[in-house]
């Protein structure tokens, strides 16, 4: 050996810091073989880096899985059991490892497609899979083998008679392997009916087989499209025999431990299509304080009807909310409660919970006061009744009321959005649709919902109530629950604030308020790229959820929050309404130790059933408007992107709101690499980039109500499309035209 040969193999072994980022950077762990290979070491090299790696994993920067190979602390096994826990917004199923046991939340698991054949994957699912770290926080997961859930697994699908025999075809468009059905598993069902099937367990050969449990009627019924969603998301529809008895015995109200409320003309305001009224609203000038006002709000006394520990209580916990559809609603309690007793209907006593508060010019909260009562509403009103008696159009209701009662609700209402402005709350503009059927349940339309100051003013005096019932539990150290929105993670932060600096928008570091997104959104209001910055800020911010800890509500800007203003569709409510019984000795139907001790589980209980709902009333949406498209198959629309996937772009239509997907396969012919942070599917061949917010022109290809599947092809743009659309893409036909382009984009400086 010459004296040159140890200095050369010093200069060949790999830094610490060379080898912990081949370790962090590989998307499995890895052993001391395949370090060695990266770095070409041999001999007496691979006893140095045995003692390096030894002295990672004693210091921290590394940990060893069971097949004791090397990741970075708290990273996943090549292989691991998961579990489906959602599907997203934009279509991607997340999954978690099972054995998940740190304090710290789960990285997330994006699942690749399924195999062509395989069904895809629903919440709920356990797989055996194979994942790979993009990041510290993200894995892809591919499945390996489905494994059986405990239990029988049901199915949602429609009964078909075949040549080959019945058959059950899902109507989940992610699952579109079909059942056999054996006559003697039928259920006396008829082809063409929508059917809830029970999976049976699996043979080794041949088709999978289903067993009908429950007959729905036939999927021809417009109506069947409502019932495929809420089972779909297994709402609960049935009442137990017990809570119904319950409901039918109650009585009405009486003035026995009661504040008579009845001579304070408090009105409802609600939606045309309303079906249950448990909110009534009234103000007056307050005499005592410069430009103050006296405002009531009366919610309906559920808490008096459905007891702790009842039947009606149990019902109402499983069901956590009300659902609503276009033509039914799934209620959370009984119709002799939600439709009668607890629904504020004008000229009839009811019983309240009321609070009154004084707030001062500024629109601040100075006092309240909770009250149970008795009440009798002066008016059931509309919003569009309300904003056109404002406006000089009063018809024969609202006509009477104006002067004393409408005029000063406006002006209350002006003091507490002046004070929201000043408050800076989190003001994103969201659409909704609203489905317009005939009686027969066809739709008739699709149009966005109107957005009015009357629905403003409802918002706001129902803010107010929620805020009071916050103060006022804290104060007697009351446990209940909070709405808490968290602020945005870090993570999410980064990329947004990197994502707005590539447009020409800057977002402060540090501290963050909601103020300082609705800045931006006001600054991109008007230009071509307000919708990506709407939608970009929207999945940027966390998502509302009930607790016992009280972390404030960032998107509102307050500091405590708590849902006290809708016990009739809101389990949470109902909650707050015992724990402000017991705080203040309004007698019966209080709190009781047992829920005290268990707000948490309440809390995360409520939290996942509200999404429950919310999932399955935006499916049953998407189902009505494929429906409402299904003869314009072949039609152009103008829309959006709405979410980038690595299987595909959705896309929005402005005409009706319609999501639906543009699968990545019917893209021009190229490798498309999803740039997550960038929000993005950009080929590596052409450079063509299609990112969240780009107006686009589509051909509807495919609209299946029963399916819920609405599919369209991209239609190529032309040259007046903006080029920060366009930017972005890999490729060398896209880097030059980028660079020819640059100099004449606004933002681009």
């Amino acid at each position: 050996m010459t004296d040159e040969e140890p200095s050369r193999k010093a200069a060949s072994f790999p830094s610490r810091e060379e080898v912990l980022s081949f370790i962090r950077n590989s998307p499995v762990p890895v052993g001391k073989r395949e370090i060695a290979r990266e770095f070409h070491l041999r001999g007496d090299d691979r006893i140095a880096l045995k003692a390096l790696l030894k002295e990672l994993e004693s210091d921290g920067s590394v940990e060893r899985d069971r097949a004791r190979r090397l990741a970075p602390p708290a990273a996943l096994p090549a292989v691991g059991v998961l579990e489906v826990v959602e599907i997203d917004t934009d279509g991607e199923v997340l999954a978690r490892p099972i054995a998940w046991t740190s304090e710290e939340p789960p990285p997330k698991i994006f699942m690749q497609p399924e195999r062509r054949g395989h069904p895809a994957l629903l919440p709920g699912d356990r797989v055996l899979a194979q994942l790979q770290r993009q990041n510290d926080r993200t894995y892809s997961g591919r499945t390996i083998r489905k494994l059986e859930k405990t239990g029988s697994a049901r199915v949602l699908g429609i009964y078909e008679m075949t040549p080959d025999g019945a058959r059950l075809r899902p109507t989940d468009k992610r699952q579109r392997a079909e059942f056999l059905v054996t006559p003697a598993h039928s259920g006396d069902a008829v082809s063409g009916e929508l059917v809830v099937a029970e999976v049976l367990p699996s043979s080794r050969f041949g088709m999978k087989q289903a067993k009908v449990v429950e007959r729905l009627g036939d999927i021809a019924n417009p109506r069947s499209i409502s019932l495929i969603a809420i089972h779909g998301q297994d709402l609960p529809t049935v009442f137990s025999e017990a809570a119904l008895e319950e409901a039918e015995r109650a009585e009405k109200p009486t003035l026995e431990g009661r504040i008579d409320l009845r001579d304070i003309p408090l009105v409802t305001i609600d939606g045309a299509d309303a079906r249950d009224f448990d909110d009534a609203v009234w103000a007056e000038t307050d005499p005592d304080v410069e430009g103050g006002w006296h405002i009531v709000v009366a919610i309906a006394d559920v808490a008096f009807y459905v007891r702790p520990g009842k039947p009606l209580d149990r019902d109402a916990f499983r069901r956590g909310n009300s659902a609503y559809f276009p033509d039914r609603v799934v209620p959370m309690l009984p119709e002799a409660l939600s439709n009668d007793l607890c629904s504020l209907r004008p000229g009839e006593d009811r019983a309240c919970m009321a609070v009154h508060m004084w707030i001062d010019g500024q629109g601040e909260l100075k006092r309240h006061q909770f009250v149970r009562g008795l009440m009798r509403s002066a008016a059931r009103l509309t919003y569009e009744q309300v904003q056109d008696a404002r406006e000089g159009r009063a018809d024969d209701t609202a006509g009477p009321l104006l002067d004393t009662v409408i005029a000063p609700l406006y002006a209350a209402y002006e003091v507490l959005n002046a004070a929201r402005i000043r408050r800076g709350t989190l003001e994103l503009d969201l659409s909704e649709r609203q489905v317009r059927l005939n009686e027969s349940g066809g739709v008739v339309e699709i149009t966005p919902r109107k957005r009015l100051d009357s629905h403003r003013l409802i918002e706001e005096f129902m803010i107010c109530a929620n805020v009071a019932a916050a103060e006022a539990l804290e104060a007697r150290s009351m446990p209940s629950l909070y709405r808490v929105h968290d602020q945005p993670s870090m993570d999410k932060l980064e990329t947004l604030r990197s994502f707005l600096q590539g447009l020409g928008y800057g977002l402060n570091k540090g501290t963050l308020k909601p103020a300082d997104f609705t800045r931006i959104l006001d600054r991109a209001r008007g230009t071509d790229e307000a919708s990506l910055i709407s939608e970009v800020v929207l999945r940027s911010q966390a998502q509302a959820a009930y607790s016992p800890e009280n972390i404030g509500h960032f998107g509102l800007a307050l500091r405590r929050y708590a849902h006290f203003t809708s016990p009739i569709r809101r389990y949470a409510d109902l909650i707050v309404h015992r724990g402000l019984i017991r705080a203040f000795g309004l007698g019966p139907g209080g709190l009781d130790d047992n829920e005290a001790a268990r707000m948490t589980e309440i809390g995360d209980h409520i939290s996942s059933t509200e999404r429950r709902a919310a999932l399955a009333e935006r499916d049953a949406v998407d189902r009505f408007t494929a429906a409402f498209l299904a003869d314009r198959v072949g039609a152009t629309f103008s829309g959006r992107i709405t979410g980038v996937t690595r299987f595909g772009l959705f896309v929005e239509l402005d005409e009706t709101g319609a999501d639906g997907l543009v699968p990545v396969s019917t893209l021009p012919d190229d490798q498309y690499e999803h740039r997550e942070k960038e929000h993005a599917l950009v080929g590596r061949r052409l450079g063509k980039v299609y990112r969240l917010g780009a107006a686009v022109k589509v051909k509807l290809t495919e609209a299946d109500a029963v399916l819920g599947s609405t599919l369209f092809a991209l239609l190529e743009p032309d040259d007046s499309t903006p080029e920060w659309l366009r930017k972005g893409g890999g490729g060398k036909m896209a880097r030059k035209e980028r660079a020819k382009g640059s100099r004449a984009h606004p933002r681009g400086r």
